[in-house]
């Protein structure tokens, strides 16, 4: 009887410590303090990210470089714009207020990457119409230069002093050098051929002779025909 009551009296006081030790850890948690230093924890680690990020804003904006093209036609902000290197005439449209309701983008390459010092046209859909309508009229112009060159040249070789072939060439578009602007001065290359052109030599190298440049898409056998004795490489 006397056992029975030890082991009796020892399940009691098991059972009391337990419920004692649980009673506290509930009391203890109920205090909120692990929760107030988890918060604490969380805190300090959202503020690390933050000033993390912003010092990686600082030190990218020190790292880039700017560049600045000038763009004109059929945008709302014609004139100078500073971008980003790397940046393509999508973002000089876009920091020029974007395009007005007769651009014609069909074919300007959004993507086209953009160097320092570049000029950019956007041409309006009159402008590519009237290109359009006028390139019959421009290839037989050009044809008339041309036969009107020759004709120059080979009566100046009958003459005592004859035209050097660096006075010829600099009558004609160098190709591997010739800017935007004078790339539209060839009959049938617009501002989007032009832009192609260069895109290409900075892509592919130099033109090796002047058949290579119908390897830019839309200079075909046509168009080449109409400009062939007007470039040089």
């Amino acid at each position: 009887m006397n056992k029975l009551n030890k082991k009796q009296k020892i399940i009691v006081i098991a059972i009391s410590v337990i419920a004692i030790v649980s009673i506290a850890y509930y009391a203890y948690g109920r205090t909120g303090t692990f929760a107030v230093d988890e918060n604490l924890e969380l805190s300090q680690a959202e503020e690390d990210v933050v000033n993390g990020n912003k010092n990686n804003e600082s030190e990218n904006k020190i790292n880039k470089q700017m560049i600045k093209v000038h763009i004109s036609g059929a945008v709302n902000g014609e004139g100078l714009v500073e971008l980003e290197e790397n940046s393509r005439i999508a973002d000089a449209i876009e920091k020029a207020g974007g395009i007005t309701e007769n651009a014609c983008m069909e074919e300007i390459n959004l993507a086209y990457l953009l160097e320092d010092g570049m000029k950019i046209k956007i041409p309006t859909k009159e402008e590519v119409e009237a290109q359009k309508n006028n390139n019959l009229e421009t290839a037989s112009v050009s044809t008339e230069i041309i036969k009107s060159n020759n004709a120059n040249l080979a009566e100046n070789s009958e003459s005592k002093a004859p035209v050097s072939s660096n006075s010829k060439n600099n009558l004609k578009i160098n190709i591997n050098t010739a800017n935007q602007t004078e790339l539209e001065t060839l009959p049938g290359i617009g501002t989007a051929t032009a832009l192609k052109i260069i895109n290409y030599r900075k892509e592919n190298g130099k033109f090796k002779n002047i058949e290579d440049i119908k390897n830019v898409k839309g200079v075909g056998e046509s168009k080449f025909n109409n400009i062939k004795g007007l470039i040089i490489i």
